[in-house]
């Protein structure tokens, strides 16, 4: 699978002599089981949000304290998820990939049995590495098994299932830990990561010597790409905008919109549906015009966010508006990883891995200030507020990529090295 010049290769379907369209219309088995597994990464990600009082009172720590486990692991995913992408840069994404699930799993189970405060900690930071790694492994060998043509498709697919996790596994998880107690999740999802490890040996292909990446210092050339700065300020914008808003969408709808709280939860499953629907719309339709996808969804997400501002108070308005949040304001994450990938060259593993912090470090970021924003005169609306000032950054980004792309088509130089016919399907 070659990746010099920035495009990557299907070659198992090239020898098949597969017509593209059946590419278009079906994904291979292994983009589907990346999904699975980022569906177990997600879940792990928030399920502490939903067993916090249950861990507070058993650790004897207080919620906020405890809540720490959460910050922490975004800190891991920062940090890890480009180390880990040098670290592992000989070895074929299989190996690292089933590494990376065994460490998770290795993590979760210290956390089921650890009791000190300091060991979990540890734990979750070390399961958050694991985590990272899977995740920039798992986005080029998606883009690789699904060729050219259908790269931000199937990046939407293993998208969808970190996405997925938010609508199903996240409440079952907490749904699961009020009836075995709040060590179950964790001593669940280090079961299904280790079932996982045969199956991801199964379905990722091997990849040869003469497939294998190159040394540190090609990797590290990719960082000096504007657009790939670009791309990862779009990616810390967006999440950090719509995520400033949604982690204190609950203050709110019951304060300023009037929500009792025990429908909380069904908007937060709306939310997460449209963040579903929109990663796999956002990623059908990158493949053809990803600029055109990524500058229209920063736009929708802005606007929605200030129309969340102003019309909070009627409830039904606001709930809609929320599911539509998550459509527009997720939905062009599997495009921006692709437009990652496609720009750094010759290290789509580093692209991948610097995708997964940016989304993280907006996320850390925007939450912090809109935590601020929720005590100060602002209120209820703050976050939402911080919101709005944050995903509008994401149109300067979006619209300088784009218009770099119109005056490479308009010299005739296109927007890298690539497949001509892929080339023509930018918009």
């Amino acid at each position: 699978m070659s990746t010099r010049g920035g495009t990557l290769h299907a070659p198992a379907e090239a020898r098949a002599g597969r017509p593209q369209q059946a590419a278009r219309t079906r994904l291979p088995l292994v983009v589907h089981v990346l999904a699975l597994g980022t569906f177990l990464m997600g879940t792990t990600e928030f399920v502490v949000a939903g067993l916090l009082p249950e861990m507070a009172g058993d650790l004897r720590a207080g919620v906020a304290r405890t809540g720490l486990l959460i910050t922490v692991f975004a800190l891991g995913m920062i940090v890890g998820a480009p180390l880990t992408a040098l670290l592992t840069l000989r070895l074929p994404p299989r190996l690292t990939l089933m590494l990376a699930l065994g460490v998770f799993a290795a993590g979760h189970v210290a956390v089921a049995v650890g009791s000190g405060f300091t060991l979990l900690l540890a734990a979750r930071f070390l399961t958050a590495i694991a985590t990272g790694a899977f995740w920039a492994v798992a986005n080029v060998a998606a883009t690789r098994a699904a060729g050219p043509g259908a790269r931000a498709r199937a990046l939407g697919l293993v998208g969808a299932g970190a996405m997925l996790a938010n609508v199903v596994g996240v409440p079952l998880g907490a749904f699961a830990g009020r009836l075995t107690g709040w060590r179950g999740p964790f001593w669940a999802l280090a079961v299904l990561a280790a079932a996982a490890v045969p199956l991801i040996a199964r379905t990722v292909p091997h990849q040869g010597p003469a497939q294998r990446r190159g040394p540190v210092r090609s990797e590290l050339t990719a960082l000096r790409s504007g657009r790939l700065w670009l791309v990862l300020a779009a990616c810390a914008t967006t999440t950090g905008g719509v995520l400033a808003a949604y982690s204190y969408i609950a203050p709110l709808l019951t304060v300023r919109t009037g929500l009792a709280a025990g429908l909380v939860p069904l908007v937060l499953v709306g939310f997460g549906l449209g963040a579903l629907v929109g990663s796999v719309t956002g990623g059908r339709l990158g493949d053809r015009r990803p600029h055109t996808v990524t500058v229209t969804a920063a736009a929708g997400a802005t606007l929605l966010l200030l129309a969340i501002v102003l019309l909070a108070g009627s409830a039904p308005v606001t709930v809609v508006l929320v599911a539509l949040l998550g459509f527009f304001g997720l939905g062009a994450n599997p495009v921006l990883m692709a437009l990652a990938v496609r720009y750094a060259g010759r290290a789509p593993t580093l692209a991948s891995a610097l995708t997964v912090s940016a989304f993280n470090l907006g996320t850390a970021a925007g939450s912090g200030i809109a935590g601020r924003a929720l005590g100060s005169g602002l209120g209820p609306t703050g976050p939402a507020v911080v919101g709005t000032a944050v995903a509008a950054l994401t149109l300067i980004p979006a619209t300088v990529l784009a218009l770099d792309r119109r005056r490479g088509t308009a010299s005739g130089s296109g927007e890298l090295p690539g497949a001509p016919a892929d080339r023509a399907r930018q918009g």
